[in-house]
């Protein structure tokens, strides 16, 4: 009978698809920090992600119960113009890592539906090209914060920044 051997073979596809980890299950995540800047401008969201699989992961997004819209962008500067793109993703080498930090790669958090304040911890969830995902908490820190505390980031004010293209 030629169903039984076609059920046989898509089960032993399915188990061998579901022998591979999602790329989430291979990224660990550290030094993430919010930049909360005043009033209702967006924060910045910055974290260290490494890959420890024989692949590259993308990050293709990240979401937040606390803020409305989560957005991965790049920052950039062009004839002394400091300006900010969206970006679709972000690769993680194999057996290396991506820094999100200022004046680099950052996620942009816009619309809070509430106040978050330095020391509040928010929960970011981010997003890899394979669906799966990462919950990370991040700190909030005061707009002058330089980085998560290793010294070797540079200040960054959003504010001064190109946002014409959100």
């Amino acid at each position: 009978m030629k169903t039984f051997p076609l059920s046989l073979l898509l089960s032993c596809l399915l188990l061998a698809g579901g022998a591979h980890a999602a790329e989430a299950d291979h990224v660990s995540a550290s030094q993430a920090w919010i930049r909360v800047l005043p009033g209702p401008l967006p924060a910045g969201a910055y974290v260290t992600l490494e890959n420890d699989s024989d692949q590259p992961v993308a990050l293709t997004g990240a979401s937040s119960t606390v803020y409305a819209d989560v957005m991965l962008h790049k920052s950039s500067t062009d004839g002394g113009v400091s300006r900010m793109s969206m970006v679709d993703s972000l690769d993680v080498p194999a057996h290396g890592k991506a820094e999100l930090a200022p004046a680099g790669y950052h996620l942009m958090l816009m619309k809070p539906d509430a106040p978050v304040n330095p020391g509040d911890t928010v929960t970011l969830t981010l997003k890899f090209a394979d669906g799966s995902t990462l919950a990370t908490d991040f700190i909030a820190r005061p707009a002058n914060a330089l980085d998560a505390g290793d010294g070797h980031d540079m200040p960054m004010d959003h504010a001064g920044m190109d946002h014409s293209g959100h």
